[in-house]
């Protein structure tokens, strides 16, 4: 694995963008400046997070989220 994340990664397993591999290797986010750990998806070159909000539900049982853009820099925590 590189020692870059992925440039779009998400929780949910049923999303195209999941990645296990990256997940178990712990990608942190800071999102403006600011270190979030609330992030469900995040897109690097498009600018922008998910978050979930509050406990609501989708009629799937997804959590809400809700997407907000700025600058985004992903980055593994834990070193391979």
């Amino acid at each position: 694995m590189t020692d870059t994340p992925p440039d779009r990664l998400a929780l949910n397993p049923a999303s195209p963008f999941h990645d296990e591999a990256a997940i178990e290797r712990s990608v942190g986010i800071r999102f403006n400046g600011v270190e979030r750990d609330n992030v469900e998806e995040y897109s690097v070159s498009e600018g922008w997070i998910r978050v979930q909000v509050g406990k609501s539900k989708d009629r799937r049982g997804n959590p809400m989220t809700l997407k907000i853009n700025g600058e985004v820099q992903a980055y593994f925590r834990d070193v391979a």
